[in-house]
């Protein structure tokens, strides 16, 4: 199946025609979700032969682009099940079969959400404030705190971890909980200026249990070489710049209609189109588009066919979320500047994206955190 037959131009405007209740009742996207369910789109990931669409990073963040043009704060919403499910295949590619139950359980119809980021934690994946406790059957209980929860009113699976201080050294000790798990709660606190769909509240862990068949990895605090962590950032990176992308590919598409729409007093009633200083902001929102779309197919093509690119990779992804994240913040603001004070009531389109592309700010890797591993990169480590 290619994307255009996956969402159809008719889907995807039925998307856009509920986005703008959703941000103004802040209110997560059901129906979008269901819609998506109903058409296969959260099984990207699982093989054909499994009942998925056999997709890879590639084909998926094409889709995910696709997707964020009609509704962002959906396809934010939906990227963190597929982070999950890219995880899962891309350790599958390499020989780690250790979560094709991820793989099969989305097929079978269980949402997973990603549950790691937590207030102050600037070192992510390499170390936690939450609190992992073992039990003697090797089930771990989890205490700590959540932020940005996507799909918090309808994940099944929550991907988890936390830190156990219990032996001769810490390890980090990656999980999965369910729906129906005691110790967790859910604040009811997403009230934000944009992505409001993404419903992404806080959650609060409080001695949730995973059982140990569902604790897959238990890691060195600090940086590791293990799959794991290459295949989180690489599906999160790669398909948050694709959200990113059709975020300005959208912006980009309104400010031309506008351009053509609004008319000029001062060219004599033709429309801003004609206007020097307008066609200049629309040729460069045009050019700094022309080079995102290929950063974001170049990466997820090379994480699909297993490229080696050593060092440099978390290089490559980092700087690929930076660039996306900015280029769509600079391309919606050309467009807004196109547009005119419309833009600025509430209920428009363009408006409402440029709230929403401000969510990339605040994702993981942070402008400071990115610019750092790429120096380290090519400079090498600050001296001691």
């Amino acid at each position: 199946m290619n994307i255009d037959e996956l969402l159809t131009d008719d889907l995807l405007a039925r998307f856009r025609s509920r986005a703008g209740g959703y941000d103004e009742r802040n209110e997560f996207c059901h129906e979008d979700l269901q819609e998506l369910k109903g058409a296969g789109y959260l099984n990207l990931f699982a093989a054909t032969d499994d009942g998925g669409l056999g997709f890879g990073l590639q084909q998926a963040a094409a889709a995910q682009r696709r997707l964020a043009t009609a509704a962002p704060a959906t396809a934010l919403a939906i990227n963190m099940h597929l982070v999950w499910t890219g995880v899962a295949h891309l350790l599958a590619e390499r020989g780690d079969d250790s979560l094709l139950y991820v793989l099969r359980e989305a097929v079978a119809g269980e949402v997973f959400a990603f549950g790691n980021s937590e207030a102050g934690n600037d070192s992510v994946l390499f170390d936690s404030t939450t609190v992992a406790v073992p039990h003697a059957d090797g089930s771990y209980a989890f205490t700590g705190t959540k932020i940005f929860t996507s799909l918090s009113p309808a994940w099944t699976r929550l991907g988890i971890f936390g830190k156990d201080s219990t032996g001769p050294e810490p390890v980090l000790v990656h999980a999965f909980i369910s729906r129906g798990t005691a110790g967790y709660s859910i604040r009811n606190d997403w009230d934000t200026l944009g992505m409001r769909a993404s419903q992404s509240n806080t959650t609060v862990l409080d001695g949730a249990s995973a059982p140990a068949d569902r604790v897959f990895r238990k890691l060195p605090v600090g940086p590791n070489a293990d799959p794991l962590i290459f295949a989180i950032f690489a599906c999160f990176e790669t398909l948050l710049a694709a959200v990113y992308a059709g975020i300005g590919e959208r912006a980009l598409q309104l400010g031309v209609e506008a351009a053509h729409r609004r008319k000029s007093q001062k060219y004599g009633g033709r429309s801003y189109a004609q206007d020097p200083d307008i066609r200049w902001k629309i040729a460069a929102a045009a050019i700094a588009m022309d080079g995102l779309y290929p950063q974001v197919e170049t990466v997820a093509r090379d994480v699909d066919e297993l490229a080696e690119h050593g060092a440099q990779w978390f290089p490559r992804l980092v700087g690929l979320k930076v660039r996306a994240t900015e280029t769509a913040r600079d391309v919606v603001d050309l467009a807004v500047r196109v547009s005119g004070g419309g833009t600025y009531f509430a209920g428009n389109e363009l408006g409402r994206l440029y709230r929403d592309v401000l969510a990339g700010i605040f994702h993981p890797s942070d402008d400071e955190s990115a610019h750092n591993t790429v120096a380290n990169a090519w400079l090498g480590p600050l001296d001691s």
